[in-house]
């Protein structure tokens, strides 16, 4: 366990650990390290903390400061900095202290008794509620997946993360790879702060035709660099994405207003790259092209559409196929932060067409689209490349009302399942966007399913579920006026219910575990039926959350949930004994 392993070495004196710590008064302290033979300076964090400017500097050089809330009264955990980069050098930390912090001989903060170098940081779970079949970070803070590509069988999946504390902060570019979706091997930090900036959110693609001048099937990542201002820049990797080399033009793109998101693609029919962008505070995507990935012309503004009460955010453009017909259309996903439709974070999207240069969207400006009508489903973007033509997207299971708050301290945030989109036609016959599970989730499914069928009543019919990790597979048809609740439960009387009432779904998690860290997360959640008379609907659980998808993809719904022990139930229940159940499923989920 992490803290375990930490205690053991900060019970020493902090002399002895090959430290030296000079306190120059005026919030001003310095740390050398005079013993680099260890793996690792571990720093003690408390959440409640201010933020400490710590500067570490290599043969006299300071490299970009981070931000680290180091302990003032107590140690909630640590954070390893890493000296493999720092042998045969001279290394202090230069560390301008926040606000409240303290320096008498009488009261001192904890953190400079508790720091310590150590050959160990363990990585084992200690998180009650860390997913199994979900990709979390390792440690830290994780929101926006970024640069997600696939190439050559492996799925690569990047992320903002701060690996100095379990807060936002410190952006950097994780990285994870899997070859089914559901396991993930981790990766050193890809791409991190420069002179430009922490590294915001963006994307990346193998550049195949070498057009970039950086290489044969090179990675080039294109992402927002974020100081005083925010600007596009580039990075490339001839290793297949582990290792990036920063574009000494950098940035590439720059404007004089805030921009930032910038999502890169491949345009086969005008034969030359595009990326989107989005003016935060103006509610706009912004449309380049670029032969090179270097020279970027800026093309044409969308804006005035959709949801425009909040900021638009971490944009995406990708075709998506009517799997009837096979027409194309091409999507643009916005992210917007507050306005979501139960409140907060939440992806809308636009279908339309795409010359290249302009966008034109096929509904009127005041038709609002949503992707998900959870909570808990944001930054949504796609995976170049996708393998069959598939559109697949990811996406962020947090909302920012309480994302820095939610009962976890090893690291703080997951991401959705994968998700396949395709187009639906309404009544219309104007399209929207279906979401389904990937493929690869059923894979999970690692034993025949309990099945049954039955006529649901008032007093309800319960069953046992599997497991803590599970897939309910539901269809049902109920009569005109009629209601019929899922309810999920444990033994201490927890539960959450699916309501669905002829016209719409809602979610409620008021009496899920644990809720009170934030009056906004017990907020239901609605998403609006498909017309059929038999209804689909298919549930997944993961320790801390459910994802709910209509069985043709009409809607999906993504909450987070805390159970103080984990849900063991279904039970049905009809207002007037008359939802007949076709079919129930109950599928156990395992790690392969």
């Amino acid at each position: 366990m992490i803290l375990a392993v930490c205690a053991i070495v900060m019970s020493l004196p902090v002399f002895a650990q090959g430290l030296r710590v000079d306190d120059l008064g005026n919030r001003n302290v310095i740390v050398r390290i005079d013993d680099l033979s260890k793996k690792f300076l571990l720093l003690p964090i408390q959440e409640d903390a201010p933020e400490s400017g710590v500067y570490v500097t290599v043969d006299g050089v300071a490299e970009p400061c981070r931000n680290v809330r180091l302990a003032i009264d107590r140690v909630d955990y640590m954070v390893p900095l890493e000296l493999a980069p720092y042998q045969g050098k001279v290394v202090a930390l230069d560390i301008h202290v926040g606000e409240g912090h303290r320096r008498t001989d009488v009261i001192k903060d904890v953190c400079w008794d508790k720091m310590c170098l150590s050959d160990d940081y363990s990585l084992e779970n200690v998180e009650k509620y860390r997913p199994v079949f979900h990709h979390t970070p390792q440690y830290g803070w994780m929101n926006d997946p970024n640069g997600m590509f696939y190439h050559e069988g492996v799925w690569h999946l990047y992320y903002q993360f701060n690996p100095y504390g379990s807060m936002w902060g410190n952006m950097h570019w994780g990285h994870s790879t899997s070859t089914d979706l559901l396991t993930w091997e981790h990766h050193p930090v890809a791409i991190a702060p420069d002179q430009w900036g922490t590294i915001f959110s963006g994307s990346a693609v193998v550049d195949k035709n070498n057009t970039s001048g950086f290489g044969e099937n090179a990675v080039v990542a294109m992402y927002t660099s974020c100081s005083l201002t925010q600007k596009q820049s580039i990075a490339y990797s001839n290793d297949g994405g582990l290792t990036f080399t920063k574009y000494e033009g950098n940035p590439v793109v720059t404007a004089p207003q805030e921009c930032r998101d910038p999502k890169v693609f491949w345009n086969e029919e005008t034969g030359c790259w595009n990326c989107v962008l989005v003016s935060p505070l103006e509610y706009e995507a912004w449309f380049y092209s670029s032969p090179d990935l270097k020279h970027w012309t800026k093309e044409s503004e969308f804006g005035a559409h959709g949801n425009t009460s909040a900021i638009w955010e971490c944009p995406d453009m990708i075709k998506v196929t009517d799997p009837e017909t096979g027409k194309t259309k091409w999507v643009l996903l916005v992210n917007i932060n507050p306005g979501g439709p139960a409140g907060g974070s939440a992806t809308q999207y636009f279908v339309g067409d795409f010359d290249g240069k302009t966008f034109v969207c096929d509904t009127a400006p005041e038709v609002v689209n949503w992707l998900d009508y959870g909570k808990d489903h944001y930054a949504t973007v796609s995976w170049s490349d996708a393998p069959e033509g598939r559109a697949m997207v990811i996406a962020w299971m947090s909302n920012w009302q309480y994302a820095t708050q939610l009962p976890t301290r090893q690291f703080r945030s997951a991401n959705s399942l994968a998700r396949d989109l395709t187009l639906l036609k309404n009544a219309d016959g104007s399209y929207r966007v279906g979401v389904l599970p990937s493929k690869e989730v059923e894979a999970l499914r690692n034993a025949k399913p309990f099945t049954t069928s039955f006529t649901a009543g008032k007093t309800g019919r319960s069953f046992s579920l599997p497991s803590a990790l599970c897939e309910i597979d539901m269809t049902f048809s109920c009569p005109k006026g009629s209601q019929v609740t899922f309810r999920l439960s444990n033994s201490e009387g927890e539960y959450t219910d699916l309501v669905y009432d002829g016209t719409s779904y809602t979610f409620d998690r008021t009496a899920s575990g644990i809720i009170d860290f934030n009056n906004d997360f017990a907020v239901p959640t609605v998403a609006p039926a498909s017309a059929d008379k038999v209804q689909h609907v298919r549930m997944i659980l993961d320790v801390s959350s459910i994802e709910m998808f209509d069985g043709k993809g009409w809607w999906a719904m993504t909450n987070l949930v805390f159970p103080n022990t984990p849900y063991d139930k279904i039970e049905v229940i009809s207002n007037n004994g008359n939802c007949r159940v076709k079919s129930l499923k109950l599928y156990n989920l395992t790690q392969n």
